[in-house]
């Protein structure tokens, strides 16, 4: 069952949520563990039969992660006990998917489990990469230091995955504003301006009755091309969820003009960020590199530093291996980490190269934005120009003869 609750906490905030408990009784006691005073306690009201399997959650967001990193983080340096600040922030959240799994991970603790083997247990939430950070931090008993490190990082890479989203709308609402206005035009306007040319004594060009044919079939038959459309893209998706599908697509949109110089960049921000982070927590540098093969989403890069971290344990460096795909690591990369390599501060070398790629990022999202709209106008224009020929050339020729 669940219950509604509200309580005053120590320091007299109010906080309210919902709890899962076998009863009233049960709900009050789990309440009690977290030292706050329960002002209300109800029980959430059954749904209908029709709508009780029924069950909308939250996806917990990179930025709810980020978040939830930076407030443990404070509460441990504050010296707060994990259980009490796991309990502490399970109450605060708003998002009751979230709120459950904090407090499994508290119980977790509670029950011995070390915090990252807690997290572990969560592999959809916690990947391998922040596991192992925290299990560095509570080697090293710099937990609180290591989650700060977490949240920097991993509000790092939103921003760069917020720019290449923000990158992405505006051609995708361009062309959906447009696939709209057909519609209109082929659905509402075009049946009657057919009816003008169909009545009038001229006889309309080739082109003319191919494309007034093309688009009548549109309007009778629109269910088809919708329904085709839709069989590709979802047969497409599905087949990019398969392995081999997967690593097709991997290798074709780093080679997308532009958009692939992009995502090259994105990847490299990603690799020397994530190299940096995990070697400023203490973890050695062949392990950094499995833990960042492991989390990495692009299969060709993941075959390049999975390569890598086997030369790296052969005694090899870094930057040698690099050598060997000079299209997906530039040169600069290569000579970067190699003066870290040599002067014994390559967490500081990759961080100024993840700097450096995140304003490049930047300014190629511009670039891109810049340049696609004048070809966005430039196709728009044919569009409505091939229109125009197609059929309001004729209609202008018709109603001239009247």
């Amino acid at each position: 069952m669940k219950f509604n609750y509200k309580a005053r906490t120590r320091d007299g905030k109010i906080e309210t949520g919902v709890i899962d408990a076998s009863g009233r009784e049960a709900a009050a006691v789990l309440l009690q563990k977290y030292n706050i005073f329960i002002t209300s306690l109800t029980q959430e009201t059954e749904k209908s039969p029709l709508l009780k399997g029924i069950k909308f959650e939250k996806k917990v967001s990179n930025r709810d992660l980020v978040i939830f990193s930076r407030q443990l983080a404070v509460m441990l340096e504050s010296r707060v006990s994990v259980i009490q600040s796991l309990s502490s922030l399970a109450i605060q959240t708003k998002k009751d998917n979230f709120k459950k799994i904090i407090l499994e991970i508290s119980g977790l603790v509670e029950e011995g489990i070390p915090l990252s083997g807690a997290f572990s247990r969560y592999p959809k939430l916690f990947d391998n990469f922040y596991v192992n950070l925290v299990k560095s931090g509570e080697v090293s008993g710099k937990i609180s230091q290591t989650l700060y490190y977490i949240s920097d990082h991993l509000e790092a890479e939103q921003d760069i995955i917020s720019k290449v989203r923000q990158a992405m709308i505006y051609p995708l609402f361009t062309v959906s504003v447009l696939f709209v206005v057909l519609n209109i035009i082929i659905i509402f306007l075009l049946p009657r301006v057919q009816e003008l040319i169909m009545e009038s004594s001229n006889d309309p060009s080739a082109f003319t009755v191919f494309t007034m044919n093309f688009y009548e079939f549109l309007g009778n038959w629109w269910w088809i091309t919708v329904l085709l459309l839709s069989v590709i893209v979802t047969s497409l998706v599905f087949y990019v969820k398969t392995k081999q599908g997967r690593e097709i697509y991997d290798v074709v949109s780093l080679k997308i003009p532009f958009m692939g110089d992009i995502l090259r960049k994105v990847f490299l921000a990603r690799f020397c960020g994530n190299i940096s982070t995990l070697i400023v927590a203490g973890i050695s540098i062949n392990k950094a590199l499995k833990i960042t093969a492991d989390t990495v989403n692009n299969s060709v890069y993941k075959n390049i530093i999975g390569n890598i971290e086997q030369k790296v344990s052969e005694g090899e460096k870094i930057s040698s291996v690099l050598g060997q795909y000079p299209v997906y690591f530039p040169s600069f990369v290569i000579q970067m980490i190699k003066v870290g390599e040599e002067t014994g501060k390559l967490d500081k070398t990759l961080m100024e190269v993840v700097v450096f790629y995140q304003k490049e990022i930047k300014r190629s999202i511009d670039l891109f934005l810049t340049l696609l709209e004048p070809m966005l106008i430039l196709f728009l224009g044919a569009i409505v120009g091939l229109l125009a020929i197609s059929v309001f050339a004729p209609l202008y020729s018709t109603l001239g003869n009247i």
